[in-house]
Parts: C-alpha cells; sequence; structure tokens
C-alpha cells in the first residue's frame, strides 16, 4: 500500500477531530491527576495526635460531657454509653496489608469482634481485607475517604470525604455503615465547634459517631506495657477502646491486644463490636444505586492509580530516552567533526609529501530550482547560485506559477540560467522536468527561497570524491532569525536539525536530504525513479529510496544554504504540518527497510526507529508531561519539581551551546531557550498529535505552500563563521 493510498483509504473526515480527541486525553488525564492527587497527597493517613483547635461554644453539654456514641440525627442530640462490664473495642485507620491480618487472627484466637473504622483510600488498595473484616464477623464503620480532619474542611469537603467512604465500602462488601468516627477525634469533651458541625451534617444523611473513652494510644509507640496500662478498665464501666490497625507500624498494637484480651475475659468484660455494645444494627444492605456507585468510585481510583503509575513509569522512560539522545548525538557530533577534521589533516599531509589523495571533485553541476510563486525571493536565489565558485548551469522550473517569477527570472538574462516554463504539477514533477532538462551527472537541488553561498556548491559536492554516496545533505541556515520566532526556529535548525544530521551521517542512516540543499548523482536518481510524489515530503521519500537502493547519504556541514523561515505562528504550523505528515508518510512507505539489510537496513532499524521514538512517539506523550508537570507542582514537592525542570534545561542549553560551537554560530540566540520549552515546543508536539491524528483519520492533506518574505540576502561568508 503506497503512503497516497494510506492518506486516502478512508472517507474525508475533519482535521478538527484531532482536537476533540487531545482534549479528551487531556480531560481524562486530569481527572485521574486530580483524583490521584486527592486521594494521596491532599490528605494522608498519619496518628491522631493533632488536636482539634478552636472553641467549643456550639458544642451541647449533653455531647461534651455525655457518652461516646452520638445521635443527632433528627436534630435532638442523645448519647449513649456502652453498659457495664462491656468493652466497645474499635481499630482506626486500616486496612493495613501487615498488620490488620494479624490483628482479625487475634481477634478470632480470643473469639472477639470489633468495629473497624476504615479509610476509603486504603480499604481500595486491599478490598480483601475489608470483606475479610465482614467474613470474620466484625463490624465496619467510615472513617473518611482520605483520613481528612473534618472539623477544619468546608461543607463540600464534608461530605465527599463521608460519602466517598460510604461508596468505597458498599462497592466493595454491598453493605451499608451507619457508624462514623471523625479522623483526629478522641473523647466527647475534646468536640470543637469544627467537628461538631460536620458531626452534624453526618447525622443529617443517618450517620452516629461514635468517640472514644479509652485510647491506646499506641500510634506513639509507648510500648507494649504502657498500650495495656492504657486499656486497662478501672472500675465495672463500660467502654469504647480506641486502637490503630494502619497508619504506621502496629506491631506493639498486635502484641498488646493479644493480652489484654486475655486480661479483659479473665476479668469479666464482654469485648464486641461498637454497634453490638449499644444494641444497634449498624451494617445494612446498600442499595443497587449505592453499591452501582461504588463499584464505580472504586473502579475509577484503581484506573485513576493505574494511569498514573503507567504514567510516572512512562515518564522515567521518556527522561532515559532523552538523555540517551543528547549523549548520542553530542558524542556523534564529536566523531563527525573528528572525522571531518582527521580528513582534512590528512588530504593536507598528503599534499605536502606528494602522496596521491582522494582527487577534488570539481565536474561541472546541474543546480535545479523548482519555483511556484517565488517573486518574492527568486531573483537573491538565483543570482546567489549564478555567483558560486563552482561551475553550474542553473535550471529554474517555472510550475505554473501565478505570479511574476518565470518573467523576473528571464529579466535577469544571467548566463548560465535556464527557465522551464510548465503547467502546476506539484513540487517532484517540477524537479523532475528539471532532472530531465539536467546536462550534468551530479545535480544540485534547492527550493526557490533559499540562497547559497559562493563556496556552497563546491564544498557540498565534495563527498561526491567517494563512489558509495550518492547524496549529501547541506547545512541549512535560517536567514529571517531576528525576533523571537525566528531566534527559535534558528535553535531548531542548529540544534536539532544539524546535530541530529551528524548522528545520521555516523550511524549511516540519514533520513533526509533537506529540499533546501541537497546534492545528487542524477543515475542514482534515475535508478529510483526520480522524485515521487506519493507523499507531503519529497525530499524524505527521495532520501529513503536511495537509502534502500543501497547507496550512501552524508551530511556536509560547511556547505550552508540560508532559507526564509515562517516569521508567524499560522505560517509555521502550516510548513511544519506538511513536513510531519509528509515524514509520517514516508516512513510508512518504506517500512519494509527494518527487515532490509545493508543501507537500507541502517535506515530502517537506525533511521526510522529513531525518527518513531523521537519525532513521533515522544512528541504525543510531550503533553502528558507537562500535565503531570503541573501536577507536580500543585501536589507533589515544588521546589524536587522546579529543580528537575533546571536540570533538564541545562541539559538542552549545554546541547545547544555545543552544537552553535560546531556551526560556529553565536551564543545570543539562546537567550530564549527558557522560552521555547514554554511555547514552541509545545506547538511543535500539537504539530506531530494533529499530523498522527490526521494520517490515522485517513484524511488526505493538501500542500501547504509557505509565505515568502523577500527577505533573503546573500550574507557575508563572516556571518556563518563567527
Amino acid at each position: 500500500m503506497s503512503a497516497r493510498r494510506l492518506s486516502k483509504r478512508t472517507a474525508p473526515v475533519s482535521v478538527r477531530a484531532h482536537w476533540f480527541i487531545l482534549l479528551a486525553v487531556l480531560l481524562a488525564l486530569g481527572v485521574a491527576l486530580v483524583v490521584q492527587g486527592y486521594m494521596h497527597h491532599l490528605a494522608g493517613i498519619a496518628d491522631d495526635s493533632v488536636p482539634a483547635g478552636g472553641s467549643a461554644i456550639s458544642v451541647p453539654d449533653a455531647v461534651s460531657h455525655g457518652g461516646p456514641v452520638v445521635d443527632a440525627r433528627g436534630g435532638t442530640v442523645r448519647t449513649v454509653a456502652p453498659p457495664d462490664h462491656t468493652l466497645a473495642l474499635t481499630f482506626d485507620d486500616g486496612p493495613d496489608p501487615v498488620w490488620t491480618p494479624r490483628i482479625l487472627d487475634v481477634l478470632r484466637k480470643h473469639h472477639v469482634h470489633a468495629t473497624f473504622f476504615v479509610v476509603g483510600s486504603a480499604a481500595i488498595d486491599n478490598p480483601d481485607l475489608v470483606r475479610r473484616i465482614l467474613a470474620d464477623g466484625n463490624e465496619i464503620g467510615v472513617h473518611t475517604l482520605t483520613h481528612a480532619d473534618l472539623g477544619s474542611a468546608p461543607p463540600w469537603r464534608q461530605q465527599l470525604e463521608v460519602q466517598g467512604d460510604q461508596q468505597v465500602i458498599a462497592g466493595i462488601t454491598g453493605h451499608a455503615a451507619t457508624l462514623l468516627r471523625p479522623p483526629y477525634s478522641s473523647e466527647n469533651d475534646a468536640v470543637r465547634d469544627g467537628t461538631w458541625t460536620a458531626i452534624r451534617a453526618a447525622a443529617d444523611r443517618g450517620y452516629l459517631t461514635v468517640l472514644t473513652t479509652q485510647d491506646s494510644e499506641d500510634w506513639q509507640r509507648p510500648g507494649v506495657a504502657a498500650i495495656e496500662q492504657n486499656l486497662a478498665p478501672s472500675g465495672p464501666k463500660g467502654q469504647v477502646l480506641l486502637m490503630h490497625d494502619g497508619g504506621g507500624d502496629r506491631d506493639q498494637t498486635v502484641a498488646a491486644l493479644d493480652s489484654v484480651l486475655t486480661k479483659f475475659a479473665d476479668q469479666g468484660f464482654r469485648v464486641t463490636t461498637a454497634g453490638d455494645a449499644v444494641g444497634i444494627a449498624s451494617m445494612g444492605d446498600a442499595s443497587v444505586g449505592e453499591q452501582v456507585s461504588g463499584n464505580a468510585l472504586v473502579w475509577g481510583i484503581r484506573l485513576s492509580d493505574f494511569f498514573i503509575a503507567a504514567i510516572s513509569w512512562a515518564l522515567v522512560a521518556a527522561g532515559v530516552v532523552t538523555v540517551v539522545r543528547a549523549v548520542l548525538v553530542v558524542v556523534c557530533a564529536a566523531r563527525h567533526r573528528r572525522a571531518a577534521r582527521r580528513s582534512l589533516a590528512t588530504a593536507r599531509s598528503r599534499r605536502r609529501v606528494d602522496v596521491p589523495v582522494r582527487p577534488e571533485v570539481t565536474e561541472p553541476v546541474s543546480v535545479i530550482v523548482p519555483a511556484y510563486n517565488e517573486a518574492a525571493g527568486i531573483e537573491a536565489a538565483v543570482r546567489s547560485i549564478v555567483a558560486s565558485s563552482h561551475p553550474v548551469e542553473i535550471i529554474v522550473v517555472d510550475d505554473g506559477s501565478t505570479d511574476d517569477t518565470a518573467d523576473i527570472v528571464e529579466g535577469l538574462g544571467l548566463p548560465g540560467v535556464t527557465l522551464i516554463r510548465k503547467e502546476n504539477g506539484g513540487k517532484p514533477s517540477a524537479l523532475n522536468a528539471g532532472l530531465a532538462a539536467a546536462s550534468h551527472d551530479l545535480v544540485v537541488m534547492v527550493d526557490g527561497d533559499t540562497v547559497f553561498e559562493p563556496e556552497t556548491v563546491h564544498a557540498l559536492i565534495q563527498p561526491f570524491a567517494d563512489p558509495r554516496v550518492g547524496a549529501i545533505s547541506g547545512n541549512t541556515k535560517v536567514a529571517n532569525r531576528g525576533g523571537i520566532l525566528g531566534a527559535w526556529q534558528h535553535i531548531e535548525y542548529v540544534v536539532g536539525f544539524n546535530l541530529d544530521r551528524r548522528l545520521f551521517d555516523v550511524a549511516e542512516c540519514m533520513p533526509t536530504v533537506p529540499g533546501a540543499i541537497g546534492a545528487f548523482r542524477r543515475d542514482a536518481l534515475f535508478r529510483v525513479g526520480g522524485v515521487s510524489d506519493d507523499t507531503l515530503a519529497e525530499d524524505t521519500d527521495l532520501t529513503m529510496s536511495l537509502c534502500r537502493d543501497g547507496w550512501r547519504v552524508v551530511y556536509q556541514d560547511d556547505a550552508r544554504a540560508w532559507t526564509e523561515a515562517p516569521a508567524s505562528l499560522g505560517a509555521l504550523w502550516k510548513q511544519r504540518y506538511r513536513w510531519c505528515y509528509g515524514t509520517l508518510q514516508a516512513m510508512w512507505k518504506h517500512r519494509g527497510a527494518v527487515v532490509q539489510g545493508g543501507q537500507a537496513g541502517k535506515l530502517g532499524r537506525r533511521g526510522l526507529g529513531y525518527l518513531l521514538v523521537l519525532q513521533v512517539l515522544l512528541p504525543l506523550f510531550a503533553p502528558i508531561v507537562d500535565v503531570f508537570a503541573i501536577y507536580g507542582l500543585v501536589f507533589l514537592d515544588p521546589v524536587r519539581i522546579g529543580a528537575l525542570w533546571l536540570v533538564f534545561l541545562l541539559v538542552q542549553f549545554l546541547m545547544a551551546a555545543y552544537a552553535f560551537r560546531l556551526d560556529n554560530e553565536s551564543l545570543r540566540p539562546l537567550w530564549t531557550l527558557p522560552l521555547q520549552q514554554f511555547v514552541y515546543r509545545q506547538l511543535m508536539y500539537l504539530v506531530v498529535i494533529q499530523s498522527v491524528v490526521t494520517a490515522l483519520a485517513g484524511v488526505h492533506l493538501r500542500w501547504h505552500r509557505m509565505e515568502r518574505y523577500g527577505s533573503l540576502r546573500v550574507p557575508p561568508a563572516s556571518q556563518g563563521q563567527a
């Protein structure tokens, strides 16, 4: 299946569908992050040492001096305590995968039941333990969703915490609980106005609040003997005992529990659940609606946890890939530079001792300039090529321009310039027309918005001294680099494109000879059928075809061409959209190279693999990285997140500085690099997302011609060398 057929395989769909897909993905990610942040970072299971602050003006005396079980339903406040010789045994902050099973084993050993006030987030992590608690005959109560302090929480959060925990219990067990214990609560006289407000609000939804009369203080880990002493009743009066099965190391709790249960039995105390102690049935069957909503909440939180865990691992992988890429391109660039210097030094040495060296390529070159509505810059482009120090013939192919492009070229009357007029057929047809008219075996292709330096053509073709080389990429420079958008593109050309080309050269897997400056053997072009119009990235398609035909494609960094870059975000978007979409088409068209050998296999396994990971998958994942970074600033440690970002920026700066040094460029534009990470990088990522969605949707993308500005001038040679 050809790349063009791939792009037309389904009925046209609005390209704008990609925005809805992206929005849906980011919305789902945002919801998952909010859920994850709320469940695990806004609160958390801690000890019960936090005192309830504030006044107790609104707390009724019946609560402050009453029994530990508070019933405020119906507006009337009633309290009750267990009868004499009855101990209500309660556990908070579980279930815990280590300590809850051990506590349940101790209770079963003594044939005792207790009330477990479970935290919703812990229950979701340990659903089998929650079910075991009930299966063993114990009782379950609500201890909020995330162990939040209800006394200081706003009303909306109070309701979310209580009802959320209730839904978790219903979703896991199919039962509904009526007992509530607010986190950080203790005895009746410790209830403050904030906590009382939360108790009344919960009572309106049918909950009884269970406080405590004797706190084991096991959360302080005072020792087994101290815990036993704290639980020892001072008389026959009934008590509500507080212990913990979660929130920390509960080894002392388990040991003390085993001991005190034996002592309570010897002293004639009955140990039971809170509900049984005061004579109420505290749990019933949840309604179908409660079970459905509870299951939805449980699975939604689990899915969120899984999603965030997967993203976390993917972030680690992305970070590793980014670092590996930075190291790889720098190492390969250094090797490429050493090889060039070594080759130059060898040539000079051999000349001094009169040793034969690889001959200098001096044969004339045919330069093909495809032009469609290039009136703004065609004169500068043609004059710069005419001024070449190397013998050239120039073939300008006017591809049905509707402006004065052809008339301008004809009016120049420059020697060695041939003008071909043809009906509009697209850039590949214009290049093929020029190729058919070329007189020489070496061909240079250059866009109509590009100018050469006098030595560009001669420097560009020198690798053709190696008969294995079929194509050569030059060094494309941004001419209109003024302004912040121009500076960003200048950085991208130097750091992104040119560093990558050095890597591709060393790895022998060059995927693209850019349309702005590329040299080819004419017979190599004829062998692959000329320039194909199967994709919107004809330069990438052609380069991959040459690699698959066994030719080496190299990069010549001292062959500079100056091109106009888009001067607006809209123009930049259109250009990069076409580039990216066309590259995807070319990758699909040449996917068979992955299983081939020789130069084709190097392209397939190295070049296409690099493009897939670094230029497709990583950008697709990048918006998630950015959203996750915002999540980290809000819910995690902002200092650590900020430090990581600064380290990432430092790596980017060092790599950019090295690339600028290789290209003999001034470092001044690098001051815009931090801003590039916030604006330009996101724009490029969205371009990739749009291109991928467009390709998957089967939409045929039209050619997007870039606006020309007429800013091209042949720069002084020193500008590219300072």
